[in-house]
């Protein structure tokens, strides 16, 4: 895939995620980034609005200089004037400070492509007293088909490199119990991220999370959710046909 269709379906993808009908993320929420195959990655300047985005909201980010500060104890604005300098092209504006976040779900999580949002009926229950515990059993199979068996849960720590650090201690973890990572990362108080192979699985999975949240809801106010069983679970996540049909909706 050549760079310009990289910036073309991000763009595509940021738009879609930041359509004000769908309620995801508006004003400057929410961020998207994408791997470029050569060391580097694109992610979304700071302050950009998804809903608008265009080539001049990009940034291209070097994993090296990313990584670099990752364990370094830094301040607030010592972060801030390290963004601005790891771009690749001086052109380029300040990325996102969540450019730590997006380089670990595109290297520790094993994701090509990366959405996060600020999704509305998923926050109604990460910023509940439950958290993100209704995510962690299944009421119906699409979300396992689509979203994965497991989700990755972060409490919640202030964006930036302390919040980066608890991400990749989380997909390290999840990659050891698991053997993979997450196509679903829940920040308790934040928001979701989804991790994708393609620009057209980070969409569905944030959908299908959206989705996921409004039906838990609605089983919240008629006397609690019915999880399926574990083992019907574990059925369906390793079922061939829904193996062939989650491979067919992500467009890989």
């Amino acid at each position: 895939m050549t760079n310009d269709v990289v910036i073309e379906r991000l763009l595509l993808l940021s738009r879609e995620l930041g359509r004000e009908d769908r309620q995801l993320a508006i004003l400057g929420e929410g961020n998207i980034s994408a791997d470029c195959g050569d060391g580097t990655f694109w992610v979304k300047a700071s302050g950009s609005s998804l809903s608008s985005m265009g080539r001049d909201d990009l940034s291209r980010v070097p994993y090296g200089s990313v990584f670099e500060l990752l364990d370094r104890d830094l301040s607030n604005q010592e972060v801030n004037q390290a963004l601005e300098g790891m771009v690749c092209d001086p052109a380029h504006k300040r990325p996102s400070v969540e450019t730590f976040l997006h380089a670990l779900c595109l290297t520790e999580g094993g994701a090509r492509w990366v959405g996060h949002t600020h999704t509305v009926s998923i926050l109604q229950i990460l910023c509940s007293k439950l958290g993100a515990e209704p995510f962690l059993q299944h009421v119906y199979p699409d979300e396992i088909v689509v979203c994965g068996r497991h989700v990755a849960v972060v409490p919640y720590i202030d964006p930036g490199l302390h919040l980066a650090r608890s991400v990749r201690d989380v997909l390290r973890k999840f990659k050891e119990e698991h053997g993979h990572g997450p196509k679903l990362l829940l920040m308790v108080n934040h928001g979701p991220v989804a991790l994708g192979k393609t620009d057209s699985d980070v969409l569905n999975i944030m959908r299908m999370a959206d989705k996921w949240a409004r039906v838990l809801q609605g089983t919240y106010a008629l006397g609690g959710p019915q999880f399926l069983p574990e083992e019907e679970q574990n059925r369906i996540d390793q079922r061939p046909d829904e193996d062939y049909r989650r491979t067919y909706m992500a467009g890989t």
